[in-house]
């Protein structure tokens, strides 16, 4: 068979990635893919002369690779959003298959392109989008797809999984754990991306769309990031038997599809609570095969190249993007206010007697049953100057909105000095 003749846009941590595995494993992707893939061109905005580009006619201008003639696949590796959209619609309309790691167009415009790569009959690859070199889109849409997929739960985001762990072994505050990340380069320069869950929620998305045949709801995914949990919260949940995790869940149901991420205590028996470091993990679970875990690196020039190539193989061999199933507009994104989960509550209170029993009287007239509950040292409140304790209460499933009303109510005790601290619980067992 003739080679598959690759056009690499970019030149940047993945695309370097690429080019250093297609070098190093060529004899046996060609072996699995059945052909030569060589790579015929390559552009970026700056010249790399110091690269090994395998021979490759180089480029400052995109679209001298996006229209070549001697270019049968474009793989899209600029980043950003604007330009890297642009040069995969028009591969798309060229009729020329797109291979991308750009998770943030693939959530926001992946209905757009996929349906534009179907109208040319051609295909878009994107098993890079989300958590490196781990097979989670080939699973979901192959050896998953016999299965009716009801829930999963991920660690798709290293940097902030990273701080999280940094916070509980080392007792760093989030400021220390973030400035130590940088400086190994964990996180980016501006880590909001990271740590206030975008880019979690770019990954969710994708998944989601994959599991469920919901469409890519990118605007619908309930999203928080990190920077309020402390370190006090990750050791009292420690405590009652917890780890603190920053999850991407989605789970279906009668009602609708959650999809939200947010800080979440974990027990610490379940697999997702060892998951420590920049490791990313994810747990599937299915109608038939039940729970599925997937766990490695969920980022990195050489896992996310990994994921890169095996596109690129599946290409090569004439495997086309499954159709994936959509009923956007027609099945409903709950709101968080109707998803259901137990809570952890940190509620700073003056250390005097009976409130306690104000705080439970509260939440059981919301029918919020309390499933633990500790009461730590006092100390003093610098405002008031009066002796104060953080209640800690662990509360069993109910409904956000029935909580929230809950918490309102106990934010307006006089005995209350502080704003209270509310954490999701998930056990991830089946209803």
């Amino acid at each position: 068979m003739q080679p598959l003749r690759i056009g690499l846009c970019g030149l940047g941590t993945v695309a370097q990635g690429v080019l250093a595995v297609l070098k190093k494993n060529q004899q046996s992707i060609d072996a699995r893919a059945g052909r030569e893939i060589r790579v015929a061109r390559v552009a970026s905005r700056t010249a790399r002369p110091e690269l090994d580009l395998l021979g490759a006619q180089f480029s400052t201008e995109l679209n001298d690779v996006i229209e070549a003639s001697d270019v049968d696949v474009v793989v899209e590796m600029i980043g950003g959003e604007d330009a890297a959209l642009k040069l995969v619609r028009r591969s798309l309309e060229l009729g020329k298959p797109v291979v991308t790691a750009n998770k943030a167009i693939i959530a926001a415009h992946g209905n757009e392109l996929l349906a534009l790569a179907s109208s040319r009959q051609t295909t878009i690859g994107f098993e890079a989008t989300v958590a490196g070199g781990i097979p989670i889109i080939a699973s979901l849409m192959r050896a998953l797809a016999g299965n009716e997929i009801q829930w999963l739960a991920g660690i798709i985001n290293g940097t902030s999984n990273y701080i999280l762990t940094a916070m509980a072994e080392s007792g760093q505050a989030f400021d220390t754990a973030l400035a130590e990340a940088q400086r190994l380069g964990y996180a980016e320069a501006d880590p909001t991306l990271d740590v206030e869950g975008i880019d979690a929620a770019h990954k969710l998305t994708i998944m989601a769309a994959l599991a469920f045949g919901i469409g890519f709801r990118f605007a619908d995914v309930y999203t928080e990031g990190i920077n309020a949990v402390s370190v006090e919260d990750i050791e009292y949940a420690r405590q009652l038997g917890y780890q603190v995790k920053h999850l991407g869940i989605g789970r279906i149901s009668d009602a609708g599809v959650e999809l939200r991420v947010h800080p979440t205590l974990v027990p610490q028996q379940q697999l997702l609570a060892s998951v420590n470091g920049v490791m990313n993990a994810i747990l599937v679970n299915g109608n038939a095969a039940g729970d599925t875990l997937y766990y490695g690196a969920g980022a990195g020039a050489l896992p996310t190249a990994s994921a890169v190539i095996a596109d690129l193989i599946d290409i090569a061999r004439g495997l086309s993007l499954p159709p994936i199933a959509t009923s956007e507009g027609e099945t409903r994104i709950l709101s968080i206010e109707d998803v259901e989960c137990g809570y952890f509550l940190k509620i700073p209170s003056l250390d005097k007697p009976g409130v306690f029993a104000k705080v439970a009287t509260i939440l059981s007239d919301q029918k919020i049953s309390i499933e633990a509950a500790i009461q730590k040292e006092q100390a003093i409140h610098a405002e008031s100057q009066h002796a104060w304790v953080p209640i800690i209460i662990l509360t069993q499933r109910v409904r956000e909105g029935v909580m929230n009303q809950a918490l309102e109510a106990v934010q307006q005790l006089p005995e209350v000095v502080g704003e209270i601290t509310r954490l999701r619980v998930e056990q991830f067992v089946d209803a």
